[in-house]
């Protein structure tokens, strides 16, 4: 499907004019998604610079085009906004992540909260007018659409925000769940129909489910109880792929520790949940992180090395400013492919570089120089 071995995970640093109304967006709860008629001049722009995005990934020799996920906010919680009997709010406190050098905690932009108003559904969703719009400038090369991975989903509205009980609309997390898996069919049927090949659900949760992790929310767990977790949530997962596989489409995932401003959300190693999500996960293609130690050993890739996956290995920083070390790259490609054969490795960042509108702290010129330097690692190490 692809000619190049390098890949892009799907963000890209936003220009300013649209980071403008981002900003507004930000300190407003009387507005919702898609916010264009509150903020006039808002949607001109965005399909201006998705035009232009989309334009320079084509000239960059980027192969697998996106709209740089200019069309969104935040990477997660727009798909949420999109969906029918979604409200959106802005929350007493934003999400926590780590902030840097050891400098204690962060807190996000607080436009966090959610209330579900009445029955979830993927119709008509407004990522379909996006992707169309993407779509369109692609001119015949390879697209993909980037959304929330849907147990990462489920734990949003139900542990993160409370959205089960007698005084929710959904009574049960069992209800919930049927009604969000359904939402995620709904919008995959109408991606399908409008032309797309490619579904990538991202997904922060995994590391999650390390017992070393000391951020963890499900810390008070015990083994069999988190084992017991991670089932279910491996089957959300399952269970929308498998759906996604059956109307004929691709499907990848990224997993990530959390990319807010250049900062993290949390560790945890992948050795400690190969099993369940990688072995037991059923997608296509799997964007991993190793830019730094967190992610461990690289053994952990033992537990996709008799499936057919195909493996992105994240060893690249989106995060700095720097051009990253070359020898460090080369050296873990190389231990890669002695688990994984070569055919079905790729080489990309971490993650993007701007999961929220505000972005990594590099400068688009670095982004670019950065981008640069991985198609050039990819392109000398697989054609040896």
């Amino acid at each position: 499907m692809t000619k190049s071995k390098f890949q892009l995970v799907g963000s890209l640093l936003r220009p300013a004019d649209l980071r403008k109304y981002k900003d507004e967006i930000e300190g407003r709860d009387d507005i919702q998604y898609p916010f264009y008629d509150a903020l006039p001049g808002y949607q001109e722009t965005e399909t201006a610079d998705i035009k232009q995005i989309v334009a320079e990934q084509k000239e960059k020799g980027i192969d697998i085009l996106t709209d740089g996920e200019f069309g969104r906010s935040m990477w997660h919680l727009d798909f949420l906004w999109g969906l029918k009997g979604i409200e959106r709010y802005i929350a007493d406190h934003g999400y926590v992540f780590q902030d840097h050098e050891g400098a204690g905690t962060f807190e996000t932009r607080k436009d966090i909260g959610i209330r579900i108003t009445g029955p979830l559904s993927g119709k008509n969703h407004h990522f379909l007018d996006i992707y169309k719009l993407v779509q369109a400038e692609a001119g015949g090369e390879d697209t993909k659409q980037t959304i929330y991975g849907p147990a990462h989903a489920f734990t949003e509205l139900s542990v993160f925000n409370g959205l089960v009980g007698e005084d929710q609309f959904y009574k049960t997390k069992a209800e919930l769940k049927a009604g969000l898996i359904q939402a995620y069919k709904e919008f995959l049927d109408e991606y399908k129909e409008a032309g797309g090949k490619i579904i990538q659900f991202d997904d922060c949760l995994w590391e999650l489910f390390d017992e070393t992790n000391p951020l963890t929310p499900f810390g008070s767990l015990s083994s069999d109880e988190l084992a017991s977790l991670a089932d279910e949530f491996v089957a959300i997962n399952n269970e929308v792929a498998d759906y996604a596989h059956e109307i004929g489409l691709t499907v990848w995932t990224h997993n990530c520790r959390g990319n807010y401003e250049s900062r993290s959300a949390t560790g945890g190693t992948y050795e400690a949940i190969a099993k369940k999500f990688l072995a037991d996960q059923r997608y296509d293609r799997f964007f991993l992180e190793w830019d730094d130690d967190r992610a461990g050993d690289l053994v952990a890739l033992e537990a996709l090395k008799d499936k057919d996956t195909e493996v992105v290995l994240g060893l690249l920083s989106s995060k700095t400013t720097d051009l990253d070390d070359e020898e460090r790259v080369y050296k873990l490609l190389e231990e890669a492919s002695k688990i994984i054969p070569k055919e079905r490795l790729f080489l990309s960042h971490q993650c993007g570089f701007a999961s929220c509108d505000s972005g990594n702290e590099l400068a688009i010129p670095q982004q670019w120089a950065k981008i640069k330097q991985g198609q050039e690692i990819a392109e000398k190490f697989f054609a040896e």
